[in-house]
């Protein structure tokens, strides 16, 4: 069911994934297929295999127990205060399995305006009469 392989993901890190670590990915894999279908399950397979090594990758992160996550659009820290702040554009929390506006335009659901009226049809009708 899943769009891409473990490889897959491997491949476009830059760290080794450990064995507990590969099995989470595999499970995130299918989890994101399913995601992924949810908005375009028409979209083509390299697309699917994209998106879904990306949002993979966003959700295991660098490994690094410090640091700003990935995804964050704003991070603030101070020093001897004590404090932190970290924005996340979509509002996603780290590990999160979520597509970011350029995996939605890769399947073709980002930036569409429109709407449907569903008396539309029965106005229009009765003009044409």
């Amino acid at each position: 069911m899943a769009y891409a392989t473990v490889q897959d993901v491997q491949e476009r890190m830059t760290r080794e994934l450990s064995i507990d670590e590969q099995a989470l990915c595999a499970t995130l894999l299918n989890d994101s297929a399913i995601i992924i279908d949810t908005y375009n399950s028409e979209a083509s397979e390299d697309n699917k295999n994209v998106v879904s090594c990306r949002m993979v990758i966003r959700a295991l992160g660098d490994g690094e127990p410090i640091g700003i996550p990935m995804g964050a659009t704003q991070a603030t820290m101070s020093a001897l205060g004590y404090s932190q702040s970290i924005t996340m554009g979509n509002g996603a929390s780290v590990g999160e399995l979520y597509l970011e506006k350029l995996e939605k335009k890769l399947l073709g659901c980002g930036d569409k305006i429109g709407s449907y009226s569903p008396v539309q049809g029965l106005v229009c009708e009765g003009i044409n009469d």
